[in-house]
């Protein structure tokens, strides 16, 4: 390109250089295993998903995360909760204090400093119309409550007349249609449903090739991914703008108001009865144990949690 053409062009290369900046800007930090469906200007959405089993090696088709975003005197307070693993977290024996102070303020306190539990599952995408590119390619999908919710219906539904479906299955699962809209600032899931139940493909080797793309889930909760009890209550130390305190009275739970959680009848998504196995890819596929599929208490929206982060992000 001459000096002349450089001159002529450097309105419209600055244009082209801001759309690029953006590019950069907007993709900063993105993981590229996840995938996230995309909503036009009026806060709607729509693709197609198809959830997949439990990756090689590995028993169950989900990891649930517990995490706590909130902001305090000192900053933003994202971490990852221990609770998780079953062990105590800071945040949560603060939490019961304030819970058990009796003043309505530490109460409210404590709600908005409640822990929030993300779901991830390995998915193929069937159908993205904003991004065409990503249809038949295997992501992981971060999801909260309301998606958990329609999972577990499938599975378990509550009518005796309607047939209870392995939604993690190749052959004998169903697609979900994703229907994305805003409601008061947010993303609303209500209206996305599963269809009817069919295999992802007739093809069991390439049904097998999808399944060896898979990304572990098991690593989600592997320890290296919490911080220690120490420098978890160091940070919320910073962040609240308080000193090092005794430990509170041991309570069974975080949760401060009764919730009843009932335990849902167990049954594994490869089970031999739900799944018949002509093929021994198939055979394969319904060996893993069972695992009990429980309906959770205290789930929280992901967008809000995404939308903690990236503000902190920018602190």
């Amino acid at each position: 390109m001459s000096f002349a053409d450089l001159k002529k062009k450097s309105s419209s290369n600055l244009q082209f250089l801001q759309k690029e900046l953006e590019k950069t800007v907007s993709n900063k930090n993105v993981d590229e295993r996840f995938w996230k469906p995309e909503v036009d200007t009026s806060g709607n959405g729509y693709a197609v998903i198809r959830f997949l089993p439990a990756p090689e090696g590995e028993t169950v088709p989900w990891a649930k995360v517990y995490s706590h975003a909130f902001q305090g005197p000192g900053g933003w307070y994202i971490e990852n909760s221990l609770t998780t693993l079953g062990d105590k977290d800071p945040v949560g024996e603060v939490n019961r204090r304030l819970w058990n102070s009796g003043s309505d303020v530490d109460k409210d306190t404590a709600r908005k400093q409640k822990r929030k539990l993300s779901y991830y599952s390995n998915i193929v995408v069937v159908k993205d119309p904003k991004h065409p590119e990503n249809e038949g390619k295997v992501f992981l999908y971060k999801y909260g409550k309301k998606i958990h919710d329609k999972i577990l219906a499938a599975m378990q539904p509550e009518f005796q007349d309607e047939t209870p479906v392995n939604v993690f299955d190749l052959w004998e699962g169903a697609n979900f249609k994703l229907k994305i809209k805003k409601v008061a600032g947010f993303w609303n899931y209500d209206s996305s449903e599963f269809d009817s139940v069919a295999a992802l493909s007739s093809d069991d080797s390439e049904l097998e090739t999808i399944w060896k793309q898979e990304h572990s889930l098991e690593a989600f909760t592997a320890r290296e991914q919490f911080k220690s009890y120490e420098d978890l209550e160091k940070r919320l130390n910073l962040v609240l703008g308080a000193a090092p305190r005794p430990s509170a009275p041991s309570v069974d739970s975080e949760e401060y108001e009764p919730t009843n959680s009932p335990e849902w009848s167990s049954g594994g998504f490869n089970d031999s009865d739900i799944n018949p196995a002509p093929s021994a890819f198939r055979q394969q596929m319904s060996a893993p144990a069972k695992s009990p599929v429980k309906k959770e208490a205290v789930v929280e929206d992901d967008d809000a949690l995404s939308y903690f982060a990236s503000l902190a992000a920018d602190d």
